[in-house]
């Protein structure tokens, strides 16, 4: 029998699960803070290797390029988004307005929670190429595809009124999104920290009351 001989591959070995799953989340964690500060083309690997505590090679073991790395991080905050928002809006049960409402709520507090969530949005749906296709084909389009369905239920039953529902579904977007995709341009128009609890509070609640009184047949309605 040959005796064995020892590897000289130079990837580091594998770590068991839990440390690995773990390792990955941190360079991912590190990842997302670096490129919602200066973008795909700004961000350095070796800036994110740093941030997470590992060696270069170990963040190119996880991840064959900057690029994919950057996608894992945008389809992390997207699947862990639609998770909720799907069980959600394709929820039958109570009114399409109160469904309405609650996932414009959920969409809010999870963009508020998320604080780099908002730039790297922002920098995908400026973006163009395969990328921005491959996130939008499997995330954004079953997402709006639900909520759509949501806006006609309630236009059949009443609920609300009678809307081009593309036009709408942009809408309802901006006004959850803008006010943090643009944190800068809010900040130079009077809110110093957008953040604020208060502020996130009053901001929200004028945006449900926006949509009820644009949308909803009798705004006043409880349910």
């Amino acid at each position: 029998m040959k005796p064995k001989t020892k590897s000289t591959s130079s990837s580091p070995k594998r770590q068991p699960q839990s440390r690995s799953v773990e390792t990955r989340a941190g360079i991912m964690k590190a990842a997302a803070g670096i490129f919602a500060e200066s973008g795909l083309a700004g961000a350095r690997t070796d800036a994110i290797a740093e941030a997470a505590g590992v060696n270069k090679a170990l963040l190119y073991y996880y991840f064959k390029s900057k690029e994919s790395l950057y996608q894992a991080v945008l389809e992390d905050h997207a699947s862990a988004f639609n998770k909720i928002a799907l069980e959600m809006l394709n929820s039958s049960e109570g009114p399409a307005r109160a469904i309405l409402l609650k996932y414009v709520s959920m969409h809010f507090d999870f963009m508020s929670s998320r604080l780099r969530f908002a730039p790297l949005y922002h920098q995908m749906m400026s973006s163009d190429g395969k990328m921005l296709k491959t996130l939008v084909t499997k995330y954004i389009v079953p997402r709006t595809e639900a909520l759509k369905r949501v806006l006609e239920r309630g236009m059949r039953d009443g609920e609300f009124r009678q809307v081009d529902t593309t036009q709408t579904l942009i809408s309802i977007g901006s006004l959850t999104a803008f006010y943090f995709t643009v944190e800068p341009v809010v900040k130079l128009l009077g809110c110093p920290d957008v953040y604020d609890q208060q502020i996130l509070k009053r901001r929200k609640q004028e945006v449900l009351d926006f949509i009820r009184h644009g949308l909803f047949v009798d705004p006043e309605a409880h349910f």
